[in-house]
């Protein structure tokens, strides 16, 4: 979806946390397009600047061809150059950061350089044995990648991709003892997120409902004023 430009006077800083399955790309889609914002996605900021050969990208490939973990550093001077853009003046949604309690306190510093308010906090909550059932239906295609849901995006054909009749397998990461840990991963590293947050802005949101309904509670709390605009 292409996001039109925010039109609001006032920026929005969104960030949108949820375990492995909350449905968090669904979610962030959405309520970006709606919003008119970027949603920003740290992965896919390593991946460019990588890809763009930068001294960062250099940085960032030498660590992780090691086999190494980027480092809060790193991923803060990512960000901070990607929040200097003029793309983000109207605002934007943030994926997958801030991890850890060190992150969340640069994001503050930084947001008060560049004027921009305080996070709204979105944390999507979902039982686990919901989370276990939907990644465990997930599908993706032994030759072109694309992914799949069983139950909520099925292929045309059962076990072949639309794209090009390849098998659908299961990830690897897939597999409930490795969903159960990467589960676990999570909260370990969550915790201390929510307790800096849970002062100011932060809202839990139920996940475990239609997507439609988790679209709307988001955008009543983002952005009241658009939903009170409804017919």
């Amino acid at each position: 979806m292409q996001a039109s430009p925010n039109t609001g006077n006032d920026p929005r800083v969104v960030l949108l946390i949820g375990p492995p399955g909350s449905g968090k790309g669904t979610q962030g889609a959405l309520l970006a397009g709606h919003l008119g914002i970027p949603i920003l996605s740290t992965g896919e900021m390593l991946r460019k600047e990588i890809q763009r050969g930068t001294a960062l990208g250099q940085q960032v490939r030498a660590v992780l061809a090691g086999g190494g973990l980027v480092s809060d550093e790193l991923v803060n001077r990512l960000v901070a150059l990607r929040l200097r853009r003029p793309d983000c003046l109207s605002g934007f949604l943030l994926d997958g950061y801030p991890r850890t309690g060190p992150q969340a306190a640069f994001l503050d510093g930084l947001l008060d350089q560049l004027g921009l308010p305080r996070p709204v906090v979105l944390n999507l909550v979902v039982a686990e044995e919901t989370l276990l059932d939907r990644l465990a239906a997930r599908r993706q295609c032994s030759l072109c990648g694309r992914a799949y849901h069983l139950r909520e995006h099925p292929p045309t054909r059962p076990g072949c991709c639309d794209n090009d009749g390849a098998a659908l397998v299961a990830r690897s990461d897939d597999s409930e003892a490795v969903i159960r840990e990467r589960l676990r991963a999570y909260e370990r590293t969550a915790a201390p997120l929510l307790r800096h947050y849970r002062d100011g802005g932060y809202h839990p949101v139920d996940g475990d409902r239609p997507p439609g309904e988790v679209h709307s509670d988001l955008l009543r709390i983002v952005a009241p004023e658009a939903v009170a605009s409804r017919p």
